[in-house]
């Protein structure tokens, strides 16, 4: 079948315990005096809501019952943390890959088609994919469409290759990125979409992993991975 690839980045590619999710719990730390935990996190995004961490730290400042900063604000401090200055020198540089060089060049080997869909800023997501050699890789972020679960983006990203595809993988590790899956579904209902969970990192061998596998199944995911396999059986399971 013609086939696309497409990839989430955080929590996929790259891992964002220390990054993005280090900076939601400063930015709420710092605006209402309460730090969340890695599990008020997790619970947030369970609801499928809050792909955006500017959003869900505004939305767990919210819930904190204290007066909001202004948004702008709020994103001045998150960024802040999160880039720093100069762009590239916050808990960003902290990030470690999640998949390797290898994995993409097993998927080029089999003439498999791939790109990218992700939540995060472009200069963010450029940075990541850089790291793997894949500047020029289609990719579709934060400023070029609506807010996951709405599946305008993943649409963008398949409508870039002018081709006729029969079905579309989606590898994404949150509640949003499989209601994505399911969301695209009746609008192109002669595309064939299939949901992959990924388990984020920081719940490798945690206690928490089973239900987190599970929540990403009720939310439409055909598949939930734990980790990568290797980069050959990786491209094995999209050549079919």
């Amino acid at each position: 079948m013609k086939s696309l690839i497409a990839f989430d980045i955080d929590g996929v590619i790259r891992d964002v315990s220390s990054s993005y999710r280090r900076a939601l719990m400063d930015t709420v730390e710092h605006f209402g005096g309460c730090r969340p935990t890695m599990a008020d996190i997790d619970c947030l995004k369970a609801e499928g809501l809050w792909n955006n961490d500017w959003l869900g730290s505004q939305e767990l400042l919210r819930r904190q019952g204290i007066a909001l900063p202004s948004y702008p604000e709020l994103i001045a401090f998150f960024q802040e943390r999160y880039l720093g200055s100069p762009a590239g020198t916050g808990y960003i540089a902290d990030e470690a890959l999640l998949v390797t060089k290898e994995h993409f060049q097993a998927l080029d080997a089999r003439g498999l088609v791939y790109g990218f869909f992700s939540g995060a800023s472009r200069f963010s997501a450029q940075t990541a994919l850089g790291r793997l050699g894949l500047s020029s890789a289609p990719l579709v972020a934060m400023e070029d469409g609506p807010e996951k679960p709405d599946p305008t983006g993943l649409f963008a990203l398949a409508d870039r290759f002018n081709r006729a595809f029969e079905q579309i993988f989606y590898l994404g590790d949150t509640v949003a990125d499989m209601r994505t899956v399911e969301n695209a579904k009746p609008l192109r209902p002669g595309l064939h979409f299939i949901g992959i969970g990924i388990v984020p990192p920081h719940l490798w061998n945690h206690p928490g992993q089973s239900d987190y596998s599970e929540k990403l199944r009720q939310s439409g995911a055909t598949l939930v991975w734990e980790r990568f396999p290797e980069p050959e059986q990786f491209a094995d399971y999209f050549a079919g």
